[in-house]
């Protein structure tokens, strides 16, 4: 029986010459990649265990998204955890304010993630950058402190979902609505601990933006990891961002598939996730209208500078709505400077938009955009679950940029189409 992209990329990485659904394994790793919320728990048992230099400054990475510039006293403590660390050990891709960026989008942007790469991140959202090619998934603290002292990890060779993607979007459609999609469909534990394989000739008609969006919610669904073949796209996005050999790895014609699904991507609509679960997915039409408070455009899923294309259109020449908060976080230093250079800061700002530097802030209910009880999100952001955006009582709604902005521009969940 022949293998799955995953399934070869672990087998190079253990030395074998094949693996088998099920099986445990032990694989190098290319890349170890920590927060400045979880890489201090990860420090904290790497010095516990009296560990006392990492296997590769290299392939490291520390970036400290997720709550700087530091909101209060904790905060700024294991910030200083982090720094001292990397400072120790020279880590060479330490990101701290004013070159950070919001870690899923940093590390590719920098070109630290390579088809054929084994990634593990203290995060849930890591699964990313199978966008490129690489097997790359979500650990906790303790296996990160493990992966940087040895360069290695422990893994179950998971089953896989093929997704055959057809076709090509309609406008205002894009990476968000496959995601949001397809997790309606099966689920947010449709693909629990499976490796979700995107193929077929719809693939083309996705941008590098669109297949990191759809990797990165591939844990929404339960997902060990999403991953993308490898196309002339990826190869000229990597462009320039790397001096390293991409390792390209195609699933066999007799790979094993658990489940197949197809997606027409010319019959999709904008969607979103109502509260509180990714899975809740509706078309627009279905529940447009709905009242909001708040609007966040930004984050790991949609902070790209597409993205931020993307909104900006719908906000230019208009003004948000009266009584809605409008907050635009791109996801890195390098997409600020390309909206100031094409004009879409000035346009954002004109409209009404509170524009933050990168940050995680809103997305875990963290800062930069808490909610009270009662109120009403639409966000780009990927998890709306009970009181992830602040207080219990307050709802998210997931969505595209499209819509977000829509929304923003309406005061109520709207349809881009109809601006």
């Amino acid at each position: 029986m022949g293998m799955t992209m995953t399934q070869k990329i672990f087998a190079a990485h253990a030395g074998l010459d094949h693996v088998e659904v099920g099986q445990l394994i032990e694989a190098k790793l290319d890349l170890v990649l920590g927060n400045d919320i979880t890489a201090p728990v990860a420090i904290s048992q790497f010095e516990k265990y009296g560990l006392t230099q990492v296997f590769d400054r290299e392939k490291i990475a520390i970036v400290l998204d997720h709550s700087t510039p530091c909101k209060d006293i904790q905060s700024a403590q294991l910030c200083k955890v982090a720094r001292d660390f990397a400072k120790k050990h020279n880590i060479t891709h330490f990101y701290d304010v004013g070159t950070v960026g919001v870690e899923h989008a940093l590390l590719p942007e920098q070109g630290l993630t390579v088809p054929g790469d084994l990634i593990i991140g203290a995060d849930s959202h890591t699964c990313t950058y199978g966008a490129v090619g690489a097997f790359s998934t979500g650990v906790g603290s303790t296996d990160m402190a493990a992966g940087m002292a040895t360069g290695l990890n422990w893994f179950k060779v998971p089953p896989a979902i093929k997704v055959n993607l057809t076709g090509s979007f309609r406008p205002f459609v894009s990476g968000k609505d496959v995601i949001l999609h397809l997790i309606g469909m099966i689920g947010v534990d449709g693909a629990l601990y499976k490796s979700l394989e995107f193929d077929g000739e719809g693939v083309k008609a996705l941008t590098m933006d669109d297949r990191f969006t759809i990797a990165n919610m591939a844990i929404e669904a339960g997902a060990k990891n999403g991953i993308f073949p490898v196309d002339e796209q990826t190869l000229a996005y990597l462009k320039g961002r790397t001096d390293r050999e991409p390792v390209i790895y195609e699933a066999d014609p007799d790979a094993e598939y658990e489940q197949e699904i197809t997606i027409d991507l010319s019959t999709l609509e904008s969607t979103v996730a109502l509260p509180h679960l990714p899975g809740n997915a509706k078309t627009i039409g279905e529940v447009k209208g709905m009242a909001i408070d708040q609007v966040v455009i930004g984050s790991c899923t949609n902070g790209r500078i597409s993205d931020m294309r993307a909104a900006a259109a719908i906000l230019k020449g208009r003004k948000v709505a009266d009584g809605i908060r409008c907050i635009v976080l791109p996801a890195t230093q390098d997409i600020i400077k390309e909206m100031i250079a094409e004009g879409i800061y000035q346009d954002m700002l004109e409209a009404g938009c509170a524009i933050s530097t990168p940050t995680c802030g809103p997305c875990l209910g963290g800062h930069m955009g808490c909610m009270c009880d009662g109120e009403v999100a639409v966000s780009t952001t990927n998890r709306n679950f009970v009181g992830r955006m602040g207080h219990v009582d307050s709802k998210v709604i997931l969505a595209s940029p499209t819509v977000a902005a829509a929304s923003a521009v309406k005061g109520c969940l709207a349809d881009p189409a109809e601006l």
